[in-house]
């Protein structure tokens, strides 16, 4: 195969070689500023068009000859014949290959066949393609070529396209939800000297001139609540974050997510307002609030169902939570109830519960459910219930078993947050990877006052693989992270 596309490549490059030997640019740059899309020409009968876009089809030979022109709105037939072009313009359309790109001026016609046709009167070449087009990308064994040639991809599977649409639909459409209902778009740093937000482990580099390390942000929660301190009671940020841990068909290193905080309000306004804004932009993705997922079937019209932590795992497991206190506690109870799950990886009771509610609960939420109130030790960040302060004011959406969204009312006591923060440091002591760091200034700013206020967050990557049926989170980010190439030219 690599010896085939090698000789295309120089019989391709030779004719490149014969263009300029004849005074012709393979790669010009004109103004085609005014130019019709394909989408237009269609609907633009007995009208003259200019077009511009790829070739992708290739039919007949010498004095006539037929090819589809792909833009970004579609493609269009178009209809190449000597009457309209000399011989040497159709010597030169012969000449041409797929993938080449060209611009096309012509009047539209319909074909004996009965398709809108554009019969040209004129064309030039504008990108001469080197490379071959595949015949068969679909068929590649080695998927991840897909995604590391995502330009190709994106070439010869239209449907990828939608995808990506979709995918800005839905960031838009949410930014214009999030604008009308009163909330500031802002920007926090993405380099940070203390990372935190989350519990995950960062990517560390270095800064050279400050001679210090850095983290590449793994949420922007600090930053963004520092400016609720500062009077903006409705904020959001639209953020790239970065985590250096495992990748699945969910997760990926590398990903996008909104977190929004909004003072004076409660977790119970924000799961209000978490319907309001997913089943918008469902109806704007889907027009319908019935969807399928790996084919099961949803039904998104609120409300939603809503179920404690606690009892989600009793109902599954028949394990109450409330009943354990420790980890030599929760062990124990595995053993009784003849549970096995994997905790190698957690460290601290708060893990273990999430390993517990992972492994055996969250696959069987199918409907749209938003889990409430987690055990405290599960997110530092989040203020204790008053009426059950082992418990955090909080909440999960789920959906198909894929957590789409987590929020909670957000921790404003400045003693209660340097505690729990001293705990993740005894938990990072003890071989958790992921524990928080303590971030002094963001105490500094807690000690300023900050409003009761709820914060939520949600991974757009995961959102659109869910609202367009994607098996895995690599079909939505157009260039996800992937094993160094093996090349071999």
């Amino acid at each position: 195969m690599a010896a085939k596309i090698d000789q295309i490549k120089k019989l391709r490059y030779q004719k490149v070689a014969d263009l300029r030997s004849q005074k012709i640019d393979p790669y010009p740059q004109p103004d085609l500023s005014t130019r019709q899309s394909s989408a237009q020409a269609l609907k633009s009968l007995g009208k003259k068009v200019t077009l511009a876009g790829r070739l992708m089809t290739k039919r007949g030979h010498g004095r006539i000859l037929f090819a589809d022109l792909h833009d970004l709105s579609g493609s269009i037939q178009l209809f190449f014949q000597e009457k309209n072009l000399d011989k040497k313009q159709m010597l030169l359309v012969n000449q041409l290959d797929i993938g080449d790109i060209v611009t096309v001026s012509g009047t539209v016609i319909k074909s004996q066949t009965d398709q809108t046709t554009l019969d040209v009167s004129s064309w030039s070449l504008l990108a001469k393609a080197i490379r071959p087009l595949p015949e068969k990308w679909h068929g590649l064994k080695d998927v991840e070529e897909r995604y590391r040639q995502r330009y190709l991809d994106l070439i010869v599977n239209p449907e990828v396209l939608e995808v990506f649409k979709t995918r800005s639909k839905i960031l838009t459409s949410l930014r214009t939800f999030l604008d009308e209902h009163g909330f500031l778009e802002v920007e926090t740093p993405i380099l940070q000297p203390v990372y935190g937000g989350a519990s995950a482990q960062p990517f560390v580099t270095h800064h050279n001139a400050l001679d210090t390390d850095m983290y590449l942000r793994i949420s922007d929660e600090l930053y963004l609540k520092r400016l609720i301190v500062g009077g903006l009671e409705k904020v959001y940020e639209v953020s790239r974050d970065f985590r250096n841990e495992g990748m699945s068909r969910f997760h990926n290193p590398e990903f996008t997510q909104v977190e929004f905080y909004w003072a004076y309000v409660d977790y119970d306004v924000l799961m209000k307002f978490t319907e309001e804004l997913i089943t918008h932009l469902i109806k704007v993705t889907k027009d319908s609030l019935q969807i399928t997922f790996q084919g099961q079937k949803l039904d998104f019209t609120p409300p939603f169902d809503r179920i404690t932590f606690r009892q989600a795992i009793l109902d599954k497991t028949g394990l109450d939570i409330d009943t354990i206190k420790s980890e030599d506690d929760f062990k124990k109870a595995l053993s009784r109830a003849k549970i096995k799950i994997d905790t190698s990886q957690a460290v601290g009771l708060g893990a273990l519960f999430d390993c517990l509610y992972k492994e055996k609960v969250r696959d069987s939420i199918l409907k749209p459910t938003f889990i409430t109130d987690y055990p405290a030790s599960m997110i530092a960040l989040a203020k204790r219930k008053a009426d059950d302060p082992e418990k955090i004011a909080s909440f999960q959406l789920l959906a198909a078993g894929i957590e789409l969204l987590k929020a909670y009312n957000e921790l404003n006591d400045p003693v209660d947050q340097k505690d729990r923060w001293l705990e993740e440091e005894a938990l990072a002591k003890k071989g958790s990877l992921d524990a928080m760091q303590f971030d002094h200034d963001y105490i500094r700013a807690l000690e300023y006052g900050m409003p009761p206020t709820a914060g939520w967050g949600m991974g757009i990557d995961r959102l659109t693989q869910f609202l367009t049926n994607q098996t895995t989170i690599k079909d939505v980010i157009l260039f996800p992270s992937l094993k160094k190439e093996d090349r071999q030219d």
